[in-house]
Formats: structure tokens, sequence, C-alpha cells
């Protein structure tokens, strides 16, 4: 990536891992006569330069340390030992170099967000009993409505709206055209990406024959959303609010790009999601969950904590037992299909009775 600060604004290396919340997490600079280099920016170690500090996480690229142009570079003690000879960058060794990594990227993007000037974009539209934290930003042609409250030093980008009485907590970010309707309220230290909507309506809908054949009565959706402190939510996608209660996502978790999620689901701390998972009413899944990119959850479901769906999966039914499930299987009439899922749920029984048939004497 491109070098982020200057050479007389950089921090030294010992300086930026101090820096950095590394709380918990080894590291060590290897002691050589060198100079402490100073660290401007991150870098992969084939396009790191030498104001840039890179990572070995992967054993299979050790090859590309000999390429390697970086200021230093983060390794395992074992990575290290397998060098030929002195390298010619600091090394830093940890035993998790990919989360040093991660760190020190938050390091350099909470220094890009501070160059951000506080203040209402004259643009803006902010309600009179609207609330704004000191420190925050609010960018041009944001709205914020009636009761509305933005914590202390949460940048929101061009053209967010802010629904009356929702809330948006501490140092957090809303890239541009964020849309928070009324009633939602959004945790410490929250991101969200562009385009995401939280607190439009759950599709709920009743039958309506005496209206006219096959209409529908609206069921006005009368919860909120509630979304918990460290909560990343990806671009365009939706969190709609509760019909009763409130849509809830606990702390810490991350939503990717395009993710539906329905009225009144509850999610768990720390669960991640992929790419285009689609959640249907009602359900609720535990913490630490992950679920694969295109998968599928259907409503009134209960997912327990530690459970790990593979991508595109259709999950049909609640799961209790921690493990990781997978199931991806052609479509058909519904009627076939579900002959055939019957039958594969009994493969391995059938295989061990033909097993037998096919033994010599049977």
């Amino acid at each position: 990536m491109p070098v982020l600060l200057a050479a007389d604004q950089a921090p030294t290396l010992p300086e930026l891992l101090q820096a950095a919340n590394t709380t918990g997490l080894d590291s060590t600079i290897v002691d050589t006569n060198e100079p402490m280099p100073r660290i401007g920016g991150l870098g992969s170690l084939l396009s790191a330069g030498p104001l840039e500090i890179s990572f070995l996480s992967n054993s299979k690229l050790q090859g590309q340390l000999a390429q390697c142009r970086a200021a230093a570079v983060v390794m395992t003690r074992q990575a290290y030992e397998a060098l030929p000879g002195p390298p010619p960058y600091r090394v830093v060794l940890c035993s998790q170099p990919y989360l040093l990594y991660a760190l020190l990227a938050q390091w350099f993007d909470r220094h890009r967000l501070a160059q951000i000037e506080p203040g209402v974009h004259p643009s803006a539209v902010v309600a009179s009993s609207a609330r704004i934290g000191e420190g925050a930003s609010i960018g041009p042609h944001c709205v914020i409505e009636d009761g509305a409250s933005i914590g202390a030093g949460t940048r929101l980008g061009p053209g967010c709206v802010i629904g009356a009485g929702s809330s948006v907590g501490r140092d957090g970010l809303l890239h541009a055209r964020v849309t928070l309707y009324h009633g939602v309220h959004v945790g410490d230290r929250a991101i969200l990406h562009s385009g995401a909507v939280l607190g439009a309506d759950g599709f709920g809908f009743a039958p309506h024959p005496g209206s006219e054949q096959g209409a529908w009565a609206k069921i006005a959706q009368l919860g909120g959303v509630q979304v918990g402190d460290d909560v990343e939510i990806g671009a365009n996608t939706t969190v709609d609010r509760g019909a009763l209660e409130n849509t809830v996502i606990g702390d810490g978790v991350k939503l990717d790009n395009q993710i539906m999620i329905a009225h009144n689901v509850r999610i768990g701390a720390h669960t991640a999601m992929a790419a285009c998972v689609g959640v249907a009413g009602s359900t609720t899944i535990g913490s630490r969950c992950t679920i694969g990119g295109a998968s599928m959850i259907s409503g009134h479901l209960v997912l327990g904590d530690d459970v790990h769906v593979s991508g595109g999966t259709a999950i049909t039914a609640s799961i209790d037992k921690p493990g990781r499930y997978t199931g991806v299987y052609p479509f058909d009439e519904h009627a076939g299909w579900q002959r055939n899922a019957a039958v594969l749920s009994q493969l391995a029984q059938l295989r061990r009775r033909l097993r037998a048939l096919e033994r010599p004497g049977s």
C-alpha cells in the first residue's frame, strides 16, 4: 500500500509497536547494530519499500523474504531461524504475525481518520433537538433528525441520514450514504460502510382476502434495531427493524457486504458473516459463529454458539451442537428434491447394507 506518513512524521519501529494496541500479544525486535527504522506504512513482502513494515504469516511465502525491501518484517521465530543469513531489514518476532499486522493497520487507519476536521458541514441539516458529541464530524449533506444523537469522536461521511431518536455511540465511522431509520441504536466504535440501511421495515404482511383475492395487509413494524459495540457492517447490507421487539446485533459482530438480516433476528457476540448471506425473520444465531458467503438461514430457527456454516449452505433446521455444517445440493422440483434428500440422509446406512450383501457367502 502507499506510504501513509512522511519520514519526518513516521514513528520509529519501537514507537509504532508501543503506540499500536498490542496488549497481550508478544512482539520482540531482533537486536542488531543498525539504527531503528522509521515506519510510514505497511506493504506486502514484494511491494513494501524502505519506509514500510511487512509481515510473513504463510510459510509458503518464505521464499519472498529474499526479495523483500521493507524496513521491517514481522514473522514467527521458526521463520526467522529458517533464514539463510542476516536479513537486510529489521525482524519483529511474533507468534501471530497476521494479528500484529491487523493491529498495526488499525493504528495507521486511526491516524488517517484523526486528520478529519471535527464539526458540522454547512450543508448538513441537523435538528435543534439532536445532540452532537465533542469532536464529532458531520459531513456534507447529512441529515440528523429530531432527538438523534451522535457520540463524541464519531465521523459521518457525506449524505448520511440519522433518523428521529436514533443514536450512534463514540468513535464510530459511518461512510457515505449510510441510513439509520428512526429508533436505531448503534454502539461505540462501529464501522458502517456505504449504502448500509438499518431499521427498514421487516417483511411483515397478513393475508387480507376481504380486500381482494391475494391481497395483503401490512403489519406495522414497531420495534427497532439495537447494535452493540465494535460492530462492522458492510456496504449495502440491510438490517430490518423488529415487528414488536428489537432486531439485535451483538458486540463485535462483523457483517460483510450485501447481507440481509430480517426482522427480530438476534446475532450473538463476535459472530461473522461473509457476503450475500440471508437470515430470515426471528432466527437466533449464537456467539462466535461464522456463516459462509451466500448461505441462507431459514426463519424461526436457533443456531447455538460456535456453529460454523460453509458457503452456499441452506440451514432449514435449528442447530444446537457446535461444529461445521455443509450442504450443497442441485435444485429440483420440490417433491423430487425431498425424495432425493431423504435418500441422501440414509446413504451411509444403505452403503453398509450393500457391502454386506456383496461379501462372499452372503
